[in-house]
């Protein structure tokens, strides 16, 4: 599903109204009317008939929302609109539903001059619906005045409150919250959804995010060039990797797994099963050699190479010859969990990299070893020649591209794309909502995860997970889509059985097959 910002959104209903031939109200009628049903399948789960306030704003959002108070009335629910300007500030759309709407003689209509949110305050019950339609994707900067006041009091108030297309002090490009924003359960996003409602952590605000069929033609939608798009079920399950029944373990990739110092074999060891549990047909994993032991007692259906080291636990720099020729039988190299930031792997990396020609997914430590080198040779990861997916924390992009934590949280989308195409490889921002981006300008946003996959491995499982998937004959950004899926959503349902505060990576790993299970059954 595409992802659009505010003036994409724009562009594609004024080619609705003017090349195809819908007129613009009744695209304003499909998104008001699905405000109300909304509401209405509130009240019907609940059995009961409740109070639907709604508030109103100048433009089209508010314009929405008139349409929504229309069909709630025409269904004899109890309805409170407060309107956030002067009737005559209105126009289109918006005024012709505001005057339809006047005409039904409400009991309860409330303008701008008579508001009193102290008594409106005292007056909307714990149980009573709202409808927040005061800003659009318009919105920017920060809400002032009457409408920041009653954003303000929304933003606190114990009813259910369902949001038009965003919620209201949201900007819709970037996501910001810069003052007083409404606390939605759930928001009603019309069209596509908007780019700001997958930048954390204030797309809290949002609740749960339903995209609402406003009657755009879904050749026009297709047509556009909308380089981000979400990841979601349907997607998934439309890429997993099919299994012929007359296959072996040959036709399913060759992991190769490097990584590992002392104190620091637990990296391997996951990155390992998690690649083996996402399909891969082989998987070796090449540690220090006085690490070899280790291994061989945590994994069983996973191989191990001995690797040269400086001392106990520290790669040589003339493992590289032993990697390399290695490499010709293996499909794809996973790079760096546990690997350690010495010197000595520094220089490994230095001179091996350039030499790989298979598919390479480096994290961790990898990346590390990685933003040194790049501080001697800019073009580094320009001149590697093997199709690459690099799967940083916001604390290695940091390191990566000398940006703040800061700076990246703020902007996530952007650099990612920004940065994928500089260096001519796949990047997987991880965190809440990961980013995979593509040279291409092609930017991908995951839609599964929660936070209790906030702990030590999981980063290591989904480098596994993206390996085996390439291995496995997938193009590197799908992989690494198709992965970020499959990784968030093991951790969804890890968390239903553990809890939030107690899953671990094993436990995604666990239930990788799940989530593998799900998707295939879904095909």
């Amino acid at each position: 599903m595409k992802v659009v910002t505010a003036e994409e959104m724009k562009a594609l209903e004024e080619s609705a109204i003017q090349e195809v031939g819908i007129p613009s109200i009744i695209l304003m009628e499909h998104a008001g009317k699905s405000l109300a049903m909304k509401c209405m399948g509130l009240m019907a789960q609940k059995n009961c008939r409740q109070r639907v306030w709604v508030f109103i704003g100048k433009g089209n959002n508010g314009g929405d929302g008139l349409v929504a108070v229309r069909h709630l009335v025409n269904a004899n629910v109890e309805v409170r609109v407060i309107l956030l300007c002067d009737p005559s500030d209105l126009r289109g759309d918006s005024k012709i539903n505001f005057e339809i709407v006047r005409n039904y003689s409400l009991e309860k209509l409330v303008y701008l001059d008579d508001l009193d949110i102290g008594a409106m305050e005292k007056d909307i019950r714990s149980d009573d619906l709202v409808i927040d339609a005061i800003y659009g994707t318009g919105f920017k900067a920060t809400a002032m005045g009457i409408d920041g006041a009653v954003i303000r009091f929304l933003s606190h108030q114990q009813g259910m409150v369902i949001s038009a297309d965003l919620p209201s002090g949201m900007e819709a490009n970037s996501g910001r919250v810069n003052g007083p924003c409404v606390k939605a359960d759930f928001t009603l996003t019309f069209g596509l959804p908007k780019l700001g409602m997958f930048r954390d952590p204030d797309s809290a605000y949002c609740g749960e995010i339903e995209v609402v069929d406003i009657s755009l033609p879904k050749a026009l939608v297709e047509s556009f060039d909308i380089k981000c798009k979400l990841i979601t079920a349907e997607w998934a399950n439309s890429h997993l990797p099919k299994r012929r029944r007359d296959s072996h373990k040959g036709d399913y990739g060759h992991v190769f797994v490097v990584g590992g110092s002392s104190g620091m074999t637990g990296a391997v060891v996951l990155a390992s099963r998690a690649a083996l549990v996402s399909g891969a047909g082989l998987v070796t994993a090449g540690v220090p050699a006085s690490l070899q032991d280790i291994l061989e007692i945590k994994l069983t259906e996973v191989m191990t190479k001995p690797l040269p080291e400086i001392q106990a636990g520290d790669f040589s720099q003339s493992a590289g010859k032993i990697i390399l020729k290695f490499l010709e039988k293996a499909s794809v190299f996973v790079l760096g969990p546990g690997m350690g930031v010495q010197r000595s792997g520094k220089d490994l990396l230095n001179e091996m990299l350039p030499q790989v020609r298979i598919p390479m997914v480096i994290d961790a430590d990898g990346l590390n070893l990685i933003a040194e080198i790049t501080k001697e040779r800019k073009d580094f990861l320009r001149q590697l020649m093997a199709p690459l997916v690099l799967t940083p924390h916001p604390g290695e992009m940091a390191r990566l591209t000398g940006i703040s934590i800061e700076v990246i949280e703020e902007d996530r989308v952007n650099l990612a794309s920004k940065f994928a195409k500089q260096w001519g490889c796949v990047v997987v921002l991880k965190g809440a909502h990961t980013i995979v981006a593509n040279p291409d300008g092609k930017v991908r946003i995951n839609t599964t995860g929660n936070a209790g996959m906030a702990t030590a491995g999981t980063g290591d499982v989904l480098a596994g997970i993206i390996g085996a998937l390439i291995g496995q004959g997938m193009e590197v950004f799908d992989a690494a889509g198709l992965g970020v899926y499959l990784h968030g959503r093991a951790g969804e349902i890890a968390v239903k059985t553990k809890g939030m505060m107690s899953v671990t990576a094993g436990d995604i790993i666990q239930h990788l097959s799940d989530s593998l299970m799900e998707s295939k059954d879904s095909c």
